[in-house]
């Protein structure tokens, strides 16, 4: 296999992890080709061959290609065979897909318009006002999220799962967003039972291969 993103995305970071997860190595069962922002690749005549959108991550499995992160991550969980972070019965597969939908489509659509605020635009173009109010809406739900995990270990009742992991990833920005820059967004919620569930899955040696 080849991965084509740099270690920096969030949504490379998701590829990695899962196959971390899976016991898969970099350098070993899988190469990982630089590309994106400053390393380029990703706006050349032959990567937009294999993905259009010229975006990261993309995954090349013999002659098999696929682009969208989640898509990645859920045909790698499949690869496995064993449900193990992808349960195979109907009911417990979109218990995990909602919470992949949600943060593709809901959390992370409203986090990134601070995350890109602060770490990708230029302080004089800054949108201060639309930047708290993104990081503000990411707090309230990632409330739901915390009062969920409150009452269960993991996202989904199957247990850890790839729902966990594209999270995750996401809570990752929202809490390095706020030791970072405090000062423009203000004190953040402490929704304690997130932080225990994202703590926990930081000190996998999964999440550190990825995210390190």
């Amino acid at each position: 296999m080849q991965l084509y993103g740099r270690r920096s995305s969030l949504n490379v970071q998701k590829v990695i992890w899962c196959l971390a997860e899976l016991g898969r190595i970099e350098g070993r069962d899988y190469q990982r080709i630089d590309a994106g922002l400053h390393f380029g690749v990703n706006d050349t005549p032959e990567y937009l061959k294999l993905n259009p959108n010229g975006l990261v991550p993309t995954l090349v499995d013999g002659d098999f290609v696929l682009w969208e992160s989640n898509s990645i991550v859920r045909y790698l969980a499949n690869l496995s065979g064993d449900g193990a972070l992808l349960p195979t019965d109907p009911k417990g597969r979109a218990d995990v897909e909602r919470w992949m939908d949600w943060q593709m489509g809901t959390l992370w659509a409203t986090l990134r318009i601070a995350f890109l605020g602060l770490t990708r635009t230029p302080e004089p173009q800054r949108d201060y006002d639309a930047i708290k109010k993104a990081y503000r809406e990411g707090s309230r739900l990632l409330a739901t999220v915390d009062a969920l995990l409150a009452e269960q270990p993991f996202l989904a009742r199957s247990g850890f799962s790839v729902a966990d992991i594209v999270v995750a990833l996401a809570v990752q920005r929202w809490v390095s967003m706020a030791e970072q820059f405090g000062d423009v967004l203000g004190e953040r919620p402490e929704l304690p039972s997130l932080l225990a569930w994202y703590r926990k899955l930081a000190a996998r040696p999964a999440f550190q291969s990825a995210v390190a």
